[in-house]
Order: structure tokens, then C-alpha cells, then sequence
């Protein structure tokens, strides 16, 4: 399901909420920016988290305001990069949102920058 390439690196499937209902849910924005990403690192984007519906998003302890609810953000590695490496190249490619946690960076694409740390 959802095996539709939406961007030069990336399906749709990608971004599934991962309860298995195969909802899904992607800013134009947020799109572009993880391609523009994609296309400066060189290497493959891995998405953990992209859309949540309401019900997965608490299961998992997601903020009741979390961009994911809206397809405006996504929870991501790329191999051989560090989380403070990778925050700060999101931040050039203009992430506005960006948090660095242990083994993972949330980017977003919210009005106001904002950036945090949860270890």
C-alpha cells in the first residue's frame, strides 16, 4: 500500500502512521525539505515517524499538539551522521522545528522556529 513515489527519494509509505492502518498524511513543505536534505547528505533519509493519527500518537506519548498529528513533521536518521550533525544541517536546509534526541532528530515544518533537546 501506498507505493507511490512521491519525490526523487521517497514513497508515500514512508510516512504511514505505523498502527498498520495505512493512513497517511505530508505537508508539501516537509516533503521538499527532507528531498532537499536527501540531495545534500547523499545518503538515504530514514523516516521513523511521519504521520500519526490521534489515537497512535498518544499510544506513543506524542504531544496532544505534535506536527505529526498533521503530516508537518518526521522523526529521522541518516547513517553516519550524528543527531548534532544532522540538526544542524536540517537548520541550514530550514527545518523550523528541530529536536535532537538520543538516536533520532525530529524536524518539522511549524510557523516559529523552535529547537530542543530530550536525552
Amino acid at each position: 500500500m501506498n507505493n507511490i513515489k512521491i519525490s526523487a527519494n521517497f514513497f508515500l509509505r514512508e510516512f504511514e502512521c505505523k498502527d498498520g492502518e495505512h493512513q497517511v498524511r505530508i505537508d508539501s513543505r516537509l516533503l521538499q525539505k527532507l528531498q532537499a536534505l536527501r540531495d545534500k547528505v547523499g545518503r538515504p533519509v530514514i523516516i521513523l515517524s511521519g504521520y500519526r493519527n490521534p489515537s497512535y500518537n498518544r499510544k506513543v506519548g506524542g504531544s496532544p499538539g505534535s506536527r505529526h498529528l498533521l503530516g508537518k513533521a518526521a522523526d529521522i536518521v541518516v547513517p553516519g551522521y550524528s543527531v548534532e550533525e544532522l540538526a544542524r544541517i536540517s537548520r541550514e536546509i530550514g527545518f523550523t522545528g528541530i529536536g535532537l534526541y538520543n538516536s533520532f532528530v525530529h524536524v518539522d515544518v511549524r510557523e516559529k522556529e523552535a529547537t530542543w533537546k530530550k536525552t
